[in-house]
């Protein structure tokens, strides 16, 4: 293949910690190779509109600690056009961009990959959601800090449960996936966990709190967003079966995607920044670029984007024995 003289970065879909360590990564490693880096405003939007801007090292400059994503993201309805296409690639062409990376999850690599196959284009993606729910990495950058956000709020309403002797359900979120509902409830000694890749049993919800320490003074459920049964409808559950439960709602909602990316995230995006550009001068297509058991390992998008639809039989097991 013709040698890569320039290559463009965009963040799509949901916004999650660590995207900027990352575009950070993208544009030091592209520029440490003598390869310009073109950054696209957006995501798929701005492949569309043409809203480009060339990156140079101070454009990256003081943005490893910060959250969100300096090049915007969000969707695009006309990408999903084919004419949509069409103009987003007459755009890279007249701006002699020769590869992509792109920064997202599951819709962004469904998108990335028509796009590659339609237009044999060069992209390589980078897992940036905080739903940690593709398949080529033990972790994707924004889920260790969502997983924190989630228990530095958790902790904070234990205290007002242990003062009132209440018993919180706290929403988490999650769609399609209950990761982020399972680890952060261990990690907070929760009583319940509710995930949507395991049916909830509402009579063995109740029998897990029938069953609990009776001295107990609060009592936490966590509830994956995407579960069968909603926050909302656990309350209203609880409170019918429990008259005597003090039970209150709490909906975490967005703040788990903000906030400063932890140590984990800012590294785990920076390795798998140069390992991105690193995959494209290889000659690497189509491709989503992951961390598994500390190693950097190269996963098709046509794999990556298949759904887990199964937790980890271990961390259920563990909830079970420790709830």
């Amino acid at each position: 293949m013709d040698k890569i003289k320039n290559i463009g970065v965009f963040t799509s879909g949901g916004d999650a910690p660590g995207m900027n360590a990352a575009i950070r990564s993208v544009v030091r490693t592209a520029l440490h190779y003598d390869i310009q880096v073109t950054g696209i405003m957006k995501g798929f939007e701005g492949l569309i509109t043409g809203d480009f801007m060339p990156m140079n090292s101070k454009s990256v400059a003081n943005i490893i600690q910060r959250g969100g994503t300096i090049l915007k993201t969000g969707r695009s309805d006309a990408f999903l056009t084919k004419e949509g296409r069409q103009i987003a690639y007459d755009n890279l062409v007249r701006n002699n961009i020769d590869a992509l990376v792109a920064i997202g999850g599951e819709g962004t690599f469904k998108g990335a990959n028509i796009f590659a196959k339609e237009f044999n284009v060069p992209i390589v993606g980078m897992p940036g959601t905080i739903d940690n729910d593709l398949i080529g990495t033990d972790h994707t950058i924004g889920y260790d800090t969502a997983t924190n956000t989630v228990i530095n709020a958790v902790d904070k309403i234990r205290d007002t449960a242990e003062s009132h002797d209440r018993l919180f359900i706290v929403e988490v979120m999650g769609r399609d996936s209950g990761l982020i509902a399972l680890r952060s409830g261990i990690g907070v000694g929760a009583e319940a966990i509710l995930i949507p890749e395991s049916k909830t049993d509402v009579e063995v919800l109740f029998n897990t709190l029938s069953s609990g320490r009776k001295d107990k003074a609060s009592k936490i459920i966590i509830v994956a967003e995407g579960e069968e049964i909603g926050g909302f409808e656990i309350a209203e559950l609880v409170k019918e079966k429990f008259p005597n439960y003090d039970t209150r709602l709490s909906i975490l909602g967005h703040i788990q995607r903000g906030g400063r990316p932890s140590c984990a995230d800012r590294v785990l995006a920076s390795r798998l920044g140069v390992a991105a550009v690193e995959a494209l001068l290889n000659g690497k297509k189509c491709m989503m670029v992951g961390l598994m058991n500390q190693n950097v390992v190269y996963t098709h998008f046509d794999n990556a984007i298949k759904h887990l639809s199964e937790a980890d039989p271990n961390l259920l097991k563990i909830v079970r024995i420790l709830s």
